[in-house]
């Protein structure tokens, strides 16, 4: 089998696999694409919260992406955990170098556990550069109440924070709505041209531990096959469901999801 596209992740490390650079990769492999990675922190966590989080230099970081993609130029981009005004000031840097158009944020800034993972100043910046320069952000409700500075409560206010993130320069949002209490969970789409609800039915279990990176890399992989963005969306709330559905069960606190449901082993190989 061989890749159907190449794509750079820009992120943090996992070191418990669940979430992150970790689960970036498996999700674009898992789904048939290449994966490349620049590491903008290195955590110790496991499934119960975040020991600690050592940043990389933003030099390093900016060479990690520039020398990456002189060899291997990427179909697209997918961008996580930025952690600091230098580093979000030389990942859009990098990005204006390297021309790529699909480019999806995921504005990683809480974890599970509750341990902030980005500063104040990280926020205006990532807010006034960065979500501009990107064909898709990726929210979930916390990180879009930090953003729009709403509460949401209800679908309705979804809808309004993601009409707020288009005014700052989105071109496309979806807002992931798993931590509204329903029955199922919902999704939301939105652009200047119309709103999709993606309904899914919800899962009783702990174990959902990197379902936003996850997801973010998965829409990146289908949009960079060259899939419309609201199908890519669609595919990839599907994968996510998927991979919850059938996770491992690891850990003692929010464990990982599976990110292999899509793969099946020839026989030759068992």
């Amino acid at each position: 089998m061989q890749p159907n596209s190449k794509i750079l992740i820009i992120a943090g490390s996992d070191s418990s696999g669940g979430a992150g650079i970790q689960a970036d990769i498996k999700t674009v492999t898992a789904l048939g694409s290449y994966a490349m990675t620049a590491i903008t922190a290195v955590t110790s966590q496991n499934t119960t919260g975040v020991k600690s989080i050592v940043p990389i230099s933003p030099k390093e970081i900016l060479n990690q992406i520039v020398f990456t993609s002189k060899d291997i130029k990427p179909d697209a981009i997918k961008i996580g955990m930025l952690f600091s005004t230098k580093v979000i000031d030389v990942v859009v840097k990098s990005l204006d170098r390297s021309k790529i158009t699909k480019i999806v944020l995921d504005p990683v800034m809480v974890a599970k556990g509750g341990a902030k993972l980005i500063d104040n100043k990280a926020i205006r910046l990532l807010k006034s550069r960065l979500i501009k320069r990107t064909i898709l952000i990726t929210p979930n409700i916390p990180e879009a109440e930090i953003l729009t500075k709403t509460k949401i409560k209800t679908k309705e206010d979804m809808i309004f924070a993601a009409n707020k993130l288009l005014e700052l320069g989105a071109k496309n949002v979806l807002i992931k709505g798993g931590h509204l209490e329903s029955k199922t969970v919902q999704d939301i789409f939105v652009n200047k041209f119309e709103i999709k609800v993606f309904n899914s039915y919800r899962h009783k279990t702990k174990n959902t531990h990197g379902t936003g990176c996850t997801l973010s890399s998965a829409i990146t992989t289908f949009l960079s096959c060259g899939k419309p963005i609201k199908k890519s969306c669609e595919l990839g709330i599907k994968y996510v469901s998927s991979a919850i559905l059938t996770n491992p069960n690891y850990g003692k606190g929010h464990g990982p999801i599976n990110h292999l449901n899509t793969m099946s082993i020839d026989k030759k190989f068992r």
